[in-house]
């Protein structure tokens, strides 16, 4: 019992170790184009679900392009239904693995132990010795695939005979699960959930059922290994929702789908497992007959024909898993539903047009900004955890608009644009910049509320004052600006820059006073560097929304209108940089 349980644990390890290593060496060489197939998904669900099941066969992981896919509608890249058709195509392409392992345990001319070691070798050659990153990536593949192999076969040999004497007491006990279908999908889900990898559970199951683990009787066997089959399926959706956890609203929707559709597709064939008809269904399409060495292949066809039929069912439906998706997981107040970016590529050709939609997306990004802002000083004033908790959020999100607008607009610039739009270009990519400034200043000031909540620190009242003072000026100029650039409106753009000369004007007399309430013993040291800081970093806010205003005042035109918009901030900072 011993060697059964060191020998498979240590196999197991060395599956997972190598599979991770196999994966990884396949991402690096592929490259940026499975990011790049994934983002050029179109509308049709079909396309979607292929490009998924394509991807996920490369990579050999489908927790890796769920992940993939959570980060992509994060970043606003997928919509919800996009992101839950790849999903389900990673669904299906995820089992090549399960195939993969029936070759490996059922063909005699294909012996695991005789192939593991050449293939490390190889690979561990490869990747020291390889100058170039291709040989080192596939090194890395090699390697993986060698230590997959190298734990397959300890696996295997760990167990044995488990029909025979030695393995009667576990075998009685996976036969016991396995004839109640409900608990051995239970079971199957818990077990992929520890291990966080379904190819190996997958596995597992190939090489217990390839063992006599299920039994002799390989038709029995059989229908004992596919509710396990459907557990791991289930199982697998856990590496989604974790990372869907720091991610905004959507990314959890598109993880919430993950485990939904695995769910939704069990819940459908579980009662053809309980009447046998879905065992006879994978006997009836296996090209062989079931014996001792096909009962491998047999489960490895029985994951992927679940899968395929699973989203075959589904994928005309995807609108509706969409909409139990969001009566889930519904918008509540101060959750970020980011919604994708509205940056349509077909418009590049088009560049009036796509500058007005880079535009819209900026006056999207800075009411985003504005809100984090709003936030950060609610939890410093107040100390309100619940806001402290979204500022977070919200910064992740203007990152994400800024990383797609600048990526947009840089693409723009490589085509054949008129001269205004050319020197629109630069100015709208430094707003861009400022904008997310300011996002960073919010974040900087939800750390100064956590620190003042954590350490109990409290202001005066002449503090709070102020603090309320500044925070209202900064609040008219953020409006300002937020008109003046969904609008081109100059008068709102100059109203801005006068109230961001109130603003310097208030970091110079609190600073005074802060120093006048610190000499007579009205605030302690801690409490009143959390006011310096504060007052710095909404001053330091205030000059990058003047930035933004000076370039709607200039016409987003550094050259030709208004000369002065390029250089005006940045003395005034300087000047406040002195005063400071």
């Amino acid at each position: 019992m011993r060697e059964l349980i060191f020998g498979t644990v240590g196999g197991l390890a060395l599956f997972l170790y190598g599979m991770g290593l196999l994966s990884d060496g396949l991402k690096r060489a592929a490259g940026d184009r499975l990011r790049t197939l994934l983002e050029t998904i179109t509308k049709f669900p079909l396309i979607a679900l292929l490009v998924g099941a394509g991807v996920t066969c490369l990579v050999q992981s489908s927790s890796a392009t769920t992940v993939m896919t959570v980060g992509l509608i994060n970043a606003g890249l997928l919509t919800l239904k996009q992101a839950i058709s790849v999903i389900i195509g990673a669904n299906i392409g995820t089992t090549i693995t399960g195939w993969l392992v029936a070759a490996a345990t059922g063909l005699k001319a294909f012996k695991i132990s005789t192939y593991a070691m050449p293939f490390m070798a190889v690979g561990f050659v490869l990747n020291v010795l390889g100058h170039r990153p291709r040989f080192k990536n596939l090194g890395q593949i090699l390697l993986g695939l060698g230590m997959l192999f190298l734990g397959l076969h300890l696996m295997k040999d760990a167990m044995g005979d488990l029909s025979g004497a030695g393995g009667s007491p576990l075998s009685g006990v996976l036969q016991a699960i396995g004839d109640q279908p409900l608990l051995a999908v239970a079971a199957g889900a818990l077990f992929t959930m520890l291990i966080q990898s379904s190819s190996a559970s997958v596995a597992m199951v190939i090489v217990i059922a390839v063992n006599g683990g299920f039994g002799t009787d390989w038709d029995h066997a059989l229908r004992i290994a596919i509710p396990f089959i459907l557990g791991d399926n289930i199982g697998t959706t856990i590496t989604a929702q974790l990372a869907a956890l720091r991610t905004n609203l959507s990314g959890r929707r598109a993880a919430m789908a993950h485990t939904l559709f695995n769910v939704v597709g069990v819940a459908i064939i579980l009662p053809l497992v309980y009447t046998g008809v879905y065992g006879r269904f994978v006997e009836f399409i296996s090209p062989v007959g079931l014996t001792d060495k096909t009962i491998g292949l047999h489960i490895a066809i029985s994951h992927s024909a679940f899968n395929v039929v699973a989203a075959f069912i589904v994928l005309p439906f995807v609108g509706l898993l969409e909409r139990a998706v969001l009566k889930i997981l519904p918008t509540r107040r101060g959750d970020i539903e980011q919604a994708a970016v509205t940056l349509e590529r077909h418009l590049l050709d088009t560049p009036s047009l796509a500058i007005d939609q880079a535009q819209r997306e900026i006056v999207r990004m800075s009411k985003t900004a504005k809100s984090a802002l709003d936030l950060a000083v609610r939890a410093l004033t107040f100390g309100d955890q619940k806001a402290l908790n979204q500022v977070e959020r919200k910064e992740d999100s203007v990152d994400n608009f800024q990383t797609q607008i600048t990526r947009y607009l840089v693409e723009l610039s490589q085509r054949n644009l008129a001269p205004k739009i050319a020197n629109e270009l630069p100015v709208l990519l430094h707003l861009v910049n400022d904008i997310e400034r300011v996002s960073d200043h919010a974040m900087n000031i939800s750390e100064l509320a956590q620190r003042k909540i954590d350490q109990h620190q409290k202001f005066s009242d002449d503090a709070e004052r102020e603090i309320s003072r500044m925070q209202i000026e900064l609040s008219h100029m953020f409006d300002n600006v937020l008109l003046a650039v969904e609008m081109s409106d100059h008068t709102a753009a100059a109203k801005a820059l006068e109230h961001e000369k109130a603003i310097n004007q208030m970091q110079i007399d609190y600073r005074r006073s802060h120093v006048d309430r610190l000499s007579k013993g009205e605030c302690d040291a801690l409490t009143g560097l959390t006011f310096i800081d504060f007052i710095n970093n909404m001053e330091k806010i205030g000059d990058h929304l003047a930035n933004v205003a000076q370039g709607i005042m200039g016409g987003l035109q550094w050259e030709n209108e208004h000369p002065e918009a390029q250089s005006g901030v940045d003395s005034d900072t300087a000047e406040n940089s002195q005063s400071e």
